[in-house]
């Protein structure tokens, strides 16, 4: 007997034991969860494709060719010295237009792979077949297609497009017509013996889907803030696949910015051609003209009295000529801005101003990024948009730039013609001709430095254009830090697995008992009574196990009994100590089916069976069921019968001519004693039945007779009849049932009690599961034991 009064912290207190005793009761279904758990971890190890990391690291090298007035500040973080130029790379390697072409390269959109029983297997180098299409590049670049083919013999092949369809046996080297045009199939001499009966998969799909792909799987990383250093890292099934694909990246990349580079030189080498080819034209003309001056006029010698005079006025018109020819080669440049399209190169390095140069690198550095992203994408594009808008502007800035070199040089044209016409006036006092001989002197020597000036810029860009060096430096080519392959990662998928199993059931177990509202045992059934006895608890009994305890019965059930009986014995001693024998015991519980008739039943043949006076009343007179438990050959009535054999307690409440004994029935039942009052007929006003004297005298007069009054009632919760007479009853035992009963139906007694209604309340759990009979062990030392199942535990 267990009561809560002894223990007022029960409710509150987190009893740890119990909780472990809750998923310990369940540990076969951890041990088969972390087994079911592990099994799955192994299969999809064994046949999960392994992937393999290849990593390359290159070095983003400056581009020194050109600079600004800003690089002096660039120590200052405000005026944007601090920022990370390789950022810009990062996205140029990793872009769309780089990948098509490593896919175009390598030919990655179609596959050849090898099946299995499970699982295929891509076959990268050395196939056992050659694939040669006949179709456009526009439709087999944008071709999706599967199909079959099975090595029959060494001149023919199976071939299929559906999987479980019949083969068709073609020859190799014929063509094969398909839904994106013909294809010729030639084995791959050495190798395709070893694929002999083995059915092969071909796959062909949209080029920029794969590139898409790959895309998105490579991953390039800058490790510093400031670092040039880039690490690009792929992972792949086949390790000699992803060290070709990074390679072809980097080499890619690098061969554009040369084909950039080449562009912008080509360009600025044309432009000077053609300015060379006109000025060279001026220098035959003005030679020509000395010459015939000299001829016609024969002036041999310059006058010694304006030499002085004639070399200060030469170095001033050398300054004169430079500076025209600056404005030249500036309003050149302006015309070359103004006529040509918006997305053409400008040549660089005409000018000497830096501004200028800086200007026109940045603004042909998006006019080839711009034809390079055109090449995938369209001009709507919101990156094309944005770099028209950015050309725009360094269009407009380049124009300002050169227009203002235009108004400084022409005011420097200005300034030094003005000193020449002093300079010549002191020259012109000298005769005629010499003057004469002199302008056509100094327009020779104009000429002609200007046509060395623009030979020595051609040099320039020749040797430019032919040491053009890649934007990067290969650090490390394409290797795999480790011949092990990063997935699946065995330990990690074990350990999650293994958590996992763990998990699951322990879920399900937290689940249950969270949204748990069922009595399970006398344990659950103390935390809500409080006050409360519980006597104990019945065990679950099997569909082949007795349901009647016989005389000197050793089963759990029996053992179970005893200890319900024993504590039951208190409670009357206690109660019979106050006042009168306290042995009137009323059997209750909430609903039909949670075991009351049962308890009632074996709870007075165990009495019984302990050689006292037992009389057992069936007052649950809407439902009778003890008749069920009182036939079988082993149940006879003693020599004594009743008098009226067909008289029970309905009878005996109706009739007032019908006497106790006429309704008592002796029974020998299983070699135990008991007196039985059967229920009787079902009566149509049975709560005023009830409420009759008689059972009142009934009562009195079996408890001064009998050492046990075992009364069977009706549900508490269902009907008032038990409410009727408990007040009667010395105790009123309550039955739960184990997994039926609801934890709030149990507040219903115990609200009873509290409010007067019924007294002598005590509680006993029926239908308990094994695990859950007692506090997680069971009744009796060895008897009645069981064999169990060979997959418990």
């Amino acid at each position: 007997m267990s009561l809560n009064s002894q223990n007022p912290m029960s409710n509150t207190s987190f009893d740890v034991k119990e909780v472990l005793n809750t998923y310990t009761a369940h540990a076969k279904w951890f041990v088969l969860s972390v087994l079911l758990a592990l099994a799955i971890a192994y299969v999809y190890i064994r046949y999960a494709t392994p992937k393999y990391a290849v990593q390359t690291q290159i070095q983003i090298l400056e581009d020194k060719t050109s600079g600004s007035e800003l690089d002096v500040f660039q120590d200052i973080p405000i005026l944007g010295g601090g920022k990370n130029k390789v950022e810009d790379e990062l996205h140029i390697i990793n872009s769309r237009s780089n990948f098509i072409e490593v896919v175009k390269e390598l030919n990655l959109n179609t596959q050849i792979m090898v099946q299995g029983n499970i699982k295929e297997t891509e076959l990268y180098k050395n196939p056992p077949v050659n694939l040669s299409f006949i179709a456009p590049d526009s439709v087999l670049n944008r071709a999706n297609l599967n199909f079959f083919i099975t090595i029959s013999s060494d001149t023919t092949f199976g071939y299929t497009e559906e999987e479980d369809k019949p083969v068709k046996i073609y020859a190799f080297g014929k063509n094969i017509s398909t839904p994106i045009g013909d294809i010729v199939i030639t084995p791959n001499v050495g190798v395709f013996e070893n694929y002999k009966d083995k059915r092969l998969r071909v796959s062909v799909k949209p080029i920029e889907d794969v590139a898409q792909g790959y895309r998105a799987r490579v991953v390039v990383a800058n490790p510093g803030e400031f670092s040039n250093i880039v690490t690009i890292t792929l992972e792949d099934p086949i390790r000699d696949k992803a060290m070709d694909i990074l390679n072809s990246l980097v080499r890619i990349y690098n061969q554009n910015a040369i084909e950039d580079k080449q562009i912008i030189a080509d360009r600025t080498s044309n432009f000077i051609n053609e300015r060379i080819a006109d000025i060279a034209t001026d220098l035959s003309s003005v030679d020509q003209t000395a010459q015939d001056f000299k001829t016609e006029e024969g002036v041999t010698d310059i006058a010694a009295e304006t030499s002085v005079n004639l070399n200060v006025g030469v170095a001033n018109q050398q300054e004169l000529a430079n500076a025209r020819n600056q404005l030249n080669m500036a309003a050149s440049m302006q015309q070359l801005i103004e006529q040509q399209g918006s997305y053409e190169p400008l040549p660089t390095n005409i000018l000497a101003d830096p501004s200028i140069a800086s200007i026109t690198d940045r603004y042909n550095q998006l006019v080839l990024e711009r034809k390079r992203l055109l090449k995938s994408s369209n001009e709507k594009n919101p990156v094309i948009v944005n770099l028209d808008q950015q050309i725009a502007g360094l269009k407009s800035s380049l124009q300002s730039s050169v227009s203002t070199t235009i108004n400084n040089l022409g005011l420097t044209v200005n300034s030094l013609s003005g000193q020449q016409a002093r300079f010549n006036s002191k020259i012109y006092s000298s005769p005629a001709k010499e003057r004469a001989l002199r302008d056509i002197t100094r327009q020779q020597q104009t000429t002609e430095s200007l046509y060395l000036y623009l030979l020595q810029k051609r040099e320039e860009a020749q040797i430019s254009a032919a040491s053009s060096s890649p934007k990067s430096k290969v650090i490390d080519k394409a290797y795999s830090p480790s011949k092990s392959p990063v997935s699946p990662k065995k330990s990690i998928i074990y350990l999650a697995s293994f958590i996992l199993g763990l998990f699951v059931p322990f879920s399900i177990i937290y689940a249950k008992e969270l949204l748990d509202s069922k009595v399970h045992n006398m344990h659950t059934l103390e935390k809500i009574a409080e006050n409360i006895p519980i006597l104990g608890e019945l065990p679950r009994l099997g569909k082949k196990d007795e349901k009647l305890v016989v005389k000197e019965d050793r089963s759990v059930l029996a053992e179970s009994l005893r200890i319900i009986r024993t504590n039951l014995d208190y409670l009357i001693k206690t109660k019979a100590s106050k006042a009168g024998r306290g042995n009137i015991i009323f059997v209750t519980s909430s609903v039909p089916g949670e075991g009351k008739t049962f308890l009632s039943t074996n709870l007075a043949m165990i009495a019984a069976s302990a050689n006292k006076k037992v009389i057992l009343i069936g007052a649950d007179i809407r439902n009778p069921k003890l008749y069920t438990f009182f036939t079988g050959g082993d149940i006879d009535k003693m020599t004594k019968p009743s008098r009226n054999k067909d008289a029970g307690l309905t009878e005996y409440l109706y009739d007032n001519t019908i006497e106790i004994k006429d309704i008592v029935n002796p029974m020998l039942v299983h070699q135990n004693t008991i007196d039985v009052i059967y229920s009787g007929r079902i009566p149509p006003n049975p709560a005023e039945l009830l409420m009759s004297s008689r059972i009142k005298d009934l009562l009195d007069e079996v408890g001064k007779d009998y050492d046990y009054v075992i009364v069977d009632t009706a549900p508490l919760m269902v009907v008032t009849d038990t409410l009727l007479i408990s007040e009667y009853a010395d105790h009123l035992l309550y039955v739960t049932r184990a997994g039926v009963t609801e934890t709030k139906a149990v507040e219903y007694p115990i609200k009873l009690q509290e409010e007067g209604k019924i007294k002598g309340l005590s509680f006993i759990v029926n239908d308990v599961e094994a695990s859950n009979l007692g506090y997680g062990g069971k009744y009796g030392y060895g008897y009645g034991k069981t064999q169990k199942k060979w997959w418990k535990f």
